[in-house]
């Protein structure tokens, strides 16, 4: 369990494949001295178990899939990424409540900067649209968000100059593709609503079942 509060940016030194799958080692100077072999790392908000520490480099493997349908696929050396160490009992929550299990990637559409904040567009599949709403919240790349405005397809948020300096939205572009989780509660509440839409008794229902 995460916040999506990021804790420190790391930096690729190494990934490559190992035998099914693939090894990835971060440099991270903070986290790498407060977590242990076996725990849960958020990087770019994908859930890593972490299997090894070595002078603040900290090395995951990586199951074929995540890398896949994750913007994992796309490091190199050298790029930087977003880091949280796990949510601990009686850690505040400054975010909100974030698995670090991505839905979907997103894509950067637009970038709009004025003198006191950032607002960028990310374009999404048709299928999550639901899963989106104004004010409600969203994790890019592991960072929690507030959506300023949800369209059709696409939602934007606005990102403070802390924000940009402390995480690799700052370096993002157009183009770029995010990991996108979306808000946990809002995908129960829409399971929910799915349920009690397939459960209705309709007017049909009773005269097929002989009413």
């Amino acid at each position: 369990m995460f916040t999506g509060i990021v804790k420190e940016s790391g930096i690729v030194r190494g990934i490559g494949k190992s035998g099914a799958l693939y090894r990835l080692d971060i440099g991270a100077k903070e986290i790498s001295r407060s977590v242990k072999i076996g725990d849960s790392v958020a990087v770019n908000g994908v859930c890593l178990t972490l299997v090894s520490v070595k002078e603040s480099v900290m090395s995951f493997d990586v199951m074929v899939e995540t890398v896949r349908k994750t913007n994992l696929a796309e490091l190199k050396n050298g790029d930087r990424v977003n880091l949280e160490d796990p949510l601990k009992a009686g850690d505040p929550l400054g975010g909100h409540f974030v698995l670090g299990h991505i839905d979907c990637m997103g894509k950067m559409t637009a970038i709009k900067r004025s003198d006191a904040e950032v607002s960028i567009e990310v374009g999404i599949p048709a299928e999550f649209d639901n899963l989106i709403v104004d004010k409600g919240s969203v994790a890019l790349d592991g960072i929690s968000l507030t959506i300023g405005e949800a369209g059709r397809n696409k939602f934007n948020v606005y990102l403070i100059p802390h924000t940009l300096d402390s995480t690799t939205l700052g370096s993002r572009k157009v183009g770029d593709k995010l990991n996108i989780e979306f808000d946990i509660l809002g995908k129960y509440i829409a399971r929910l609503k799915e349920a009690e839409q397939g459960s209705k008794i309709t007017e049909s229902f009773l005269r097929e079942s002989g009413f």
